[in-house]
């Protein structure tokens, strides 16, 4: 979804009356939606992830630590790197000095790695996904990019080319900067550690998914055993325990990254799809004594039964459907004067159980240079022929959408062919118009 350009609002204000009125011929009954519960923890966020928009914003936009949800960048970067071509799956990677010590501190997720064997990507991957390691983390960092540093540049700038511009990171694996043995990002310092809002986080996920949705079929797995069947075989359980028999079991989670740090408290971006639906929640800093680990999901679970229960897809608009409550385009030198706008595809729209659809608005954005200076638009004109945008809202949505946008964008057409007018017609609009100003 795009920004609407100036032009594009001074085409907006001019048309006023046509531009901003409800949607006819949709539901009016009152919304029965129940008001977003609280939740135990510094910040909660939840978005649908095909669309951006927000379900839920408390406190989504205050920069807090993320701890290992840092890995979902990391996730990012690696799948990237497959698709591109620079790394494989079986791939062998050697364990630095640094890998190794850090692999070796039983006070960090790890499996313990060894610089006397190679590892896959892949099994390195899996470690990371589910298990958090962060040996195996650094160890793949290191041979995408040569160093962590420089693996730290592409994921800056990574989410920077998401839009993320108020972020702090430091690692790739979301550790202090303590943990790190004196292996610190230039110019960082040595208490530093990565931080995110939730609202940039949930970003995070949603590309994630939407470029990558394979990744699921390795944070859905409970458990797994690293290197099977050697003599450094280690049990791998994920850290999400909402997924199948762990002790947080929740039906159709299937991913996606836990964190936990002093800084950050115990962190969570979960995932899940009921009914055709997907959601995306972030929850941070639940502190909760020693029950900090389970907490998260108790509080994420009552902000999935929320969403679920409590907001729907509902389709507004079909293809080719007229804009009726947009303003006709102005048209010059046509058969007729006029030419109503349609939209070009379905138009849905996730909102509240039973929200009063006669609240909807539809903003329209002309297409660059398809109006001339007079405002209009210039025949002929083919049926279905671009010409702008609309966005498509519930009127008064304080949530947006994810990207700050606050409608859902569909291209629009022109909903009928206006041919050019001949010479005899325009020699007499020409006419009527010189007497109609003279007189």
């Amino acid at each position: 979804m795009k920004k609407m350009t100036k032009f594009g609002l001074v085409f907006i204000i001019t048309f006023m009356v046509g531009t901003f009125l409800p949607v006819s011929n949709l539901n009016n009954t009152a919304s029965a939606a129940e008001a977003a519960p609280k939740i135990d923890a510094a910040a909660a966020f939840i978005i649908e992830p095909t669309t951006g928009k927000v379900l839920m914003n408390q406190n989504g936009d205050k920069k807090l630590g993320i701890a290992s949800m840092t890995k979902m960048i990391s996730e990012y970067i690696i799948f990237e790197s497959i698709e591109k071509g620079d790394i494989t799956w079986d791939q062998k990677v050697p364990i630095s000095d640094y890998a190794h010590k850090i692999s070796q501190n039983n006070s960090l997720s790890n499996v313990p790695l060894r610089q006397d064997e190679t590892y896959t990507f892949k099994e390195l991957y899996q470690a990371m996904a589910i298990y958090s390691a962060n040996g195996a983390t650094i160890a793949i960092a290191e041979a995408i990019a040569g160093d962590e540093p420089k693996f730290v540049d592409m994921m800056r700038e990574k989410v920077e080319s998401w839009g993320i511009s108020d972020y702090e990171l430091y690692n790739s694996t979301g550790l202090s900067n303590t943990d790190l043995y004196g292996n610190l990002y230039p110019g960082s310092k040595e208490d530093n550690e990565n931080a995110m809002t939730a609202r940039d986080v949930a970003i995070v996920a949603q590309h994630l998914l939407a470029s990558y949705p394979e990744i699921l079929e390795t944070t859905s797995i409970s458990e797994m055993k690293f290197k099977e069947g050697t003599s450094d075989e280690i049990k791998m359980e994920n850290w999400n325990w909402m997924l199948p028999g762990l002790n947080s079991e929740r039906e159709n989670v299937d991913g996606l990254k836990t964190g936990t740090t002093d800084f950050a408290g115990a962190t969570f971006t979960g995932t899940a799809e009921e009914n055709g639906m997907r959601i995306i929640t972030v929850v941070m800093n639940v502190k909760d004594g020693e029950a900090d680990l389970r907490r998260r999901f108790v509080e994420t679970d009552k902000m999935m039964d929320w969403a679920f229960a409590n907001w729907e897809k509902v389709q507004v608009y079909k293809k080719n459907d007229v804009l009726n409550d947009v303003k006709p385009l102005a048209v010059e030198k046509g058969k007729t004067d006029s030419v109503k706008l349609a939209v070009e595809s379905d138009v849905s729209l996730f909102v509240p159980t039973d929200t009063d659809l006669e609240n909807m608005e539809v903003s329209y954005t002309p297409q660059k240079n398809v109006l001339n200076d007079a405002g209009k638009v210039t025949a002929p004109i083919k049926k279905s022929e671009k010409v702008g945008t609309a966005q498509v809202s519930v009127k008064d949505d304080e949530l947006g959408y994810v990207d700050g946008d606050q409608g859902e964008e569909v291209a629009v057409v022109a909903a009928d062919a206006v041919e050019k007018a001949n010479v005899f017609v325009l020699s007499g609009r020409w006419i009527k118009d010189f007497f109609s100003n003279l007189f």
